[in-house]
């Protein structure tokens, strides 16, 4: 028994180092992260006081600029500056936005509610048709279904998003004028049902869109190779009909794996979100990132990348576990075992 696998046996006896060693881990990157974020930010070209100040920065003469730079901080060295930052985040004090002149908290709760609508709804959906397309794919692998799925899924899958999205917007937006080119909802429409499903029908169509097949094709080769395994063939010898296996077998076998996809790919989709909601002027996260490192506006763009950075992290994190704790398949102690569970 080598040193890794005595290692994992260890900790899922004692489930306690196993998660305080992944919170641990989890720390010490939100800490490197918020430092490089923190330094990078301040090192690159631009003036945070046109951002604070607006023109007037422009004008101010030297006593005045070192004036305005003491009053927000900006003079001190840059470690000296992270220290009073982390101090001040960790007792829950962001700072202000130097463009809105708010809690960078306000700022954000009035924004993220629609990027979760946006990803969270597009996540969903994206999900439970790259399911349902990947068994359909594998049900008639090699079949018509299959060819003309695998052929529509590859092109769409290399359509740039932005490209979709302007195109989108010049048909149905500026051509037929049925649906709103930006914009959550309409002015005084928040709370109208309708209003934000019509604002949503576009960039939910690019999210779905630009990562649909990408899923869908992984899942579907996990079903294809399940359906090849030895196993499979003796479930066939046994009497056991395609739909049975498939989904009582295969299907079942692949869901860790489906698990660990969805995981990872919530940076990949939100990345691409950020990216829609920049081209449809959607109020979201993604707007107010590109906002944030536009106007050197420090204190927001460091939450922003503090939030993006701790998602990216957790669900790396929550991959990492899923493939430990429930795929039995890579457990070193049952690597010997059968597939098929005890009846």
């Amino acid at each position: 028994m080598n040193f890794r696998e005595r290692e994992r046996r260890m900790d899922r006896k004692n489930p306690f180092l196993f998660y305080g060693g992944k919170v641990l881990g989890f720390i010490i990157s939100m800490v490197v992260l918020s430092f490089a974020v923190f330094s990078i930010a301040r090192l690159a070209p631009g003036d945070p006081l046109v951002s604070y100040y607006g023109e007037r920065a422009e004008k101010m003469t030297p006593d005045e600029r070192a004036l305005a730079e003491r009053r927000l901080g900006l003079e001190e060295p840059v470690h000296v500056q992270y220290i009073r930052w982390a101090g001040s985040a960790l007792q829950g004090d962001f700072g202000i936005s130097y463009k809105y002149k708010m809690d960078v908290t306000e700022v954000i709760g009035g924004r993220i509610g629609n990027t979760l609508l946006l990803g969270g709804i597009g996540f969903v959906l994206i999900f439970v048709l790259a399911l349902l397309l990947g068994i359909l794919c594998a049900w008639y692998e090699g079949g018509l279904p299959d060819k003309i799925i695998c052929k529509i899924g590859t092109v769409t899958s290399c359509i740039p998003e932005f490209w979709l999205s302007l195109m989108l917007i010049l048909i149905f937006a500026v051509y037929l004028h049925v649906l709103p080119s930006s914009g959550a909802y309409t002015v005084g429409g928040k709370g109208d049902v309708g209003d934000r499903i019509l604002h949503l029908a576009l960039p939910m169509t690019v999210v779905v869109t630009g990562h649909l097949w990408y899923y869908a094709f992984m899942i579907r080769n996990k079903i294809v190779e399940e359906l090849r395994a030895d196993y499979v063939l003796l479930a066939r010898a046994k009497g056991l009909n395609k739909r049975r296996i498939m989904f009582g077998q295969c299907l079942r076998n692949v869901m860790p794996s489906y698990l660990s996809i969805m995981a990872i790919s919530v940076p990949h989709i939100m990345g691409g979100t950020y990216i829609i909601e920049t081209v449809f002027s959607y109020p979201g996260i993604g707007t107010l990132s590109y906002e944030s490192a536009r106007f050197k506006d420090y204190n927001l763009l460091m939450v922003l990348c503090m939030i993006s950075g701790g998602v990216v992290i957790l669900c790396n994190m929550a991959a990492q576990t899923i493939n430990e704790r429930i795929d039995f398949r890579i457990r070193p102690e049952e690597k010997s075992g059968s597939k098929f569970p005890d009846s």
